[in-house]
């Protein structure tokens, strides 16, 4: 499950990087395929992870906040996997 959660926090970290690409949004084509295919990158890494998943997290990805998600997983390092946790 963790490496699982890390690739996860990875893919939305990459998309923060594209979002913030300056020098990528000179070139509106470009720029929103790069978008594409790490938002599908999520939407792939987010099916395929073990359950069960923390109700937040799901409620986040679910809702494509993931700003939030990305917040929940750096902030579980010291939880552990439970949904309690």
């Amino acid at each position: 499950m963790e490496e699982a959660l890390l690739d996860l926090a990875e893919a939305l970290r990459e998309r923060l990087a594209v979002i913030r690409d300056q020098e990528s949004r000179r070139d509106e084509a470009t720029h929103i395929e790069r978008l594409r295919a790490v938002s599908d990158k999520i939407e792939k890494l987010e099916r395929a992870l073990p359950q069960p998943i923390d109700a937040r997290l799901v409620h986040y990805l679910q809702r494509k906040s993931y700003d939030k998600a990305l917040e929940y997983l750096e902030g579980r390092d010291a939880r552990d996997d439970s949904p309690s946790g």
